[in-house]
């Protein structure tokens, strides 16, 4: 096999993987100079010329003119009587370089050249496969699945590339079937052993906003920012947005008439709730937008500390918490304040018995009631003694429902 036949015949190799011809002899005469030093134990006497012009090599061997009967190394020296034959000129000491013709290697060394480069080959394939993705890190990609494995999900795209979905990226409802395509971000590009492992993500808060780009040309063409964005996924997302106009409503560019923008995005993340909001440098005005539409009387910031109070009626504690805290949890990470939440009354505030069912005995508050006393400030407001002779009820059990109305108001 000569030179030029084995360049030809990583002709598909080439074309599958789009290696360049200039790539393709840089990885030849690399492999060259690897199977030289397995041959020779060095390459330091050979000289490797590769034409990407003509798509061949060659191959120079410079031999050490040495003394007759000093030779030690018939494939690294020529004596002097031999190399006079070739040009009388040569003097001990001199180089004397000859071309080595493929052929002469043989035929093993020929394979394990085949095999080298097969292996420098798929090297480079997976150098630039990584270096393309690690450019593409928060890109989103379409890839169909593959395998459905315990832990993840292997997709593969249109060029064959493999992405790897854990499961603990995937949003709480997905469920997928083989052969279905599937939007997610590249999160990370890491070696696995020789080859790169490309991992990608549905939850993460930038895949929501590369969804968000795709839906809002405002957002595409930075006339809208995205300041900062939040989510537990599948459950509840948060998003700050602002506009470069003042003229134009960067809220409702985002969710659109009737959410008809946004209703894209919520259906790919599974109707996740989503709360698109204005952001603000005030941060007071900033904490209230993030928390929803409340009834709050009052904030208190403490920038020192990243620190927010805030004071609200008793009837909104519950939403601004929200269920299971994700609201006010997802708020404080949206503004980067510690928010803390407290029930706010004022002297006239009071609370009917009947909240408290739940923490008294019904036939309790009942025996209240049949007084006229039907709110927790009416009955904190009567003696104990006094009560005792009006109500069916012990003075112990009396004070075990004042203790439990005081918390409240002191709550």
């Amino acid at each position: 096999m000569n030179n030029i036949a084995l360049i030809d015949s990583f002709g598909d190799f080439k074309e599958e993987k789009g290696i360049s011809k200039i790539d393709l002899m840089a990885i030849i005469e690399d492999s060259l100079k690897t199977l030289l030093r397995k041959r020779y134990d060095s390459d330091d006497h050979f000289d490797v010329v590769v034409n990407p012009d003509k798509g061949d090599f060659q191959i120079f061997l410079n031999k050490t003119i040495v003394e007759d009967q000093m030779s030690e190394d018939d494939d690294l020296e020529i004596e002097i009587s031999e190399a006079k034959k070739i040009d009388p000129t040569f003097e001990v000491g001199e180089e004397y370089t000859v071309e080595i013709p493929i052929e002469q290697l043989g035929r093993r060394n020929i394979l394990t050249l085949k095999q080298i480069l097969s292996g420098k080959l798929q090297e480079h394939n997976n150098a630039m496969l990584y270096k393309e993705f690690e450019g593409r890190l928060g890109e989103i990609v379409i890839g169909e699945v593959h395998h459905i494995r315990k832990t993840h999900i292997i997709l593969l795209d249109d060029e064959g590339n493999e992405f790897i979905l854990p499961q603990k990226k995937q949003i709480p409802s997905d469920f997928f079937k083989k052969g279905e395509s599937i939007r997610a971000i590249v999160e990370s590009v890491d070696f696995k052993g020789a080859k790169p492992q490309i991992t990608v993500s549905r939850t993460s808060p930038t895949f929501l906003d590369r969804l968000l780009e795709f839906e809002i040309p405002e957002i595409q063409d930075g006339t809208i920012n995205i300041r900062a964005s939040v989510r537990e996924p599948g459950e509840k997302a948060k998003v700050a947005v602002d506009a470069l106009d003042d003229r134009i409503d960067p809220v409702g560019a985002c969710v659109g008439v009737r959410g008809s923008r946004i209703h894209g995005v919520v259906r790919e993340l599974r109707n996740e709730n989503i709360d698109v909001i204005q952001w603000s440098k005030d941060p007071e005005v900033y904490i209230k937008r993030a928390l929803g539409n409340m009834s709050i009387n009052k904030i208190e910031v403490n920038d020192d500390e990243n620190s927010v109070m805030v004071y609200a009626p008793v009837e909104e504690i519950s939403k601004i918490i929200g269920r299971r805290g994700v609201n006010i949890r997802l708020a404080s990470e949206l503004t980067g304040y510690t928010i803390d939440v407290y029930r706010e009354t004022s002297e006239d505030d009071d609370v009917a018995l009947d909240e408290f069912k739940d923490e008294i005995e019904e036939w309790i508050i009942d025996e209240f009631k049949k007084i006229g006393l039907e709110t927790a400030k009416s009955v904190l407001d009567k003696d104990t003694d006094a009560l005792a002779n009006i109500v069916d009820l012990e003075e112990e059990t009396i004070e075990e429902v004042k203790q439990i109305l005081r918390a409240e108001f002191e709550d």
